[in-house]
Formats: C-alpha cells, structure tokens, sequence
C-alpha cells in the first residue's frame, strides 16, 4: 500500500488530499504525476524516520524525475538522510549534485558548508591545524554563497566569517 494511503494525522491526510487534487488539475505528463507521488511518498517516510523508505522512493522519483529544479530537492532529501546517518560523503556528493542542477539553492550550500566545518573541527581535534584551516575557509566559500542567496538567512555562519575573518562583507543584508 502507497504510504500516501497510511496516513493517520490529519496534516497528512490534508496534505496528501491537495497533492491529489493538484495532480489531478496540472497539465502534466503521467510520468512527471508518479514522479512527484514517489517523492511525496518519500517526504513522508523521511518525516517518520524511515529512511531506508524514504530512499527508495526518492531513487525511484529520480529514475521518473526529468525536471531539473525537482531533481535537486531529490538529491538535497537524500543528502540529508546520508548526513543524519553519518555518510558525509555521500552527502555531499549528493548536495553537490542537487546544486548542479539548482545552483540558487542555499540550504544545500548551507549543507555543504556545515559538513566541511564539522569535518574542520574534527581535524583540527586531531591537531591537524592546516587541513582544517583548509575546510573551514571552504566551508566559508559555501556560507557565502549562501548567504549571498538568502541574506536574512544564517545568521550563526555570518557570525562565524565575521569572527574568524572570512567575510569580505560587514554586513550581508
């Protein structure tokens, strides 16, 4: 049964009913409508924490998915469940992925940057001072471009490249 048809909160159930409709009224190709059903479906998962679901939904939303811009918010939920487990890499490569295809989207820079910090910190932990210098000053690239996109946005990171010196800007809004 289609998680769409599992749904026992009333958000849920709401949400789901006006995607159908939607679906129903847009001009839209069948392939496009199974696409969407698939990452709806994921969504859901992903919500609920099953991740494992939420996966194969979204690959089988990229296998139907032809837009661009729909294909990076795929690959930005799927990097934020290999981030949530611990995949850093197949995160990025996943964010790096979905800012191909959508490069005004901030949050996956957000994510980008986050995950080069963190792996910063744990160098820098392990006394590998140069190699983390060189993650958060790309780390810093990111937030950058972020904030470039989403102004009012990040307000930690702005703070962060304000302290640490890596803004060019005194102000980015």
């Amino acid at each position: 049964m289609p998680r769409t048809q599992r749904n026992d909160n009333f958000i849920d159930k709401s949400f789901t009913v006006m995607a159908d409709i939607i679906l129903k009224i847009l001009p839209t190709s069948q392939k496009a409508k199974e696409a969407f059903a698939y990452y709806r479906d994921g969504m859901s998962a992903q919500g609920d924490g099953e991740y494992a679901e939420a996966l194969d939904n979204y690959n089988e939303a990229l296998k139907l998915e032809e837009d661009p811009y729909d294909r990076s918010y795929i690959l930005y939920n799927m990097g934020l469940i290999y981030a949530s487990n611990g995949d850093q890499d197949k995160a990025l490569d996943l964010y790096h992925q979905a800012i191909e295809l959508n490069p005004q989207m901030p949050q996956a820079l957000n994510n980008i940057a986050v995950l080069y910090h963190y792996q910063g910190e744990k160098l820098k932990e392990e006394g590998q001072d140069d190699d983390a210098e060189s993650l958060y000053d790309k780390a810093a690239e990111y937030w950058k471009q972020a904030i470039r996109i989403a102004p009012n946005n990040y307000i930690e990171a702005q703070n962060w490249l304000k302290i640490t010196g890596r803004s060019e800007m005194d102000v980015f809004f």
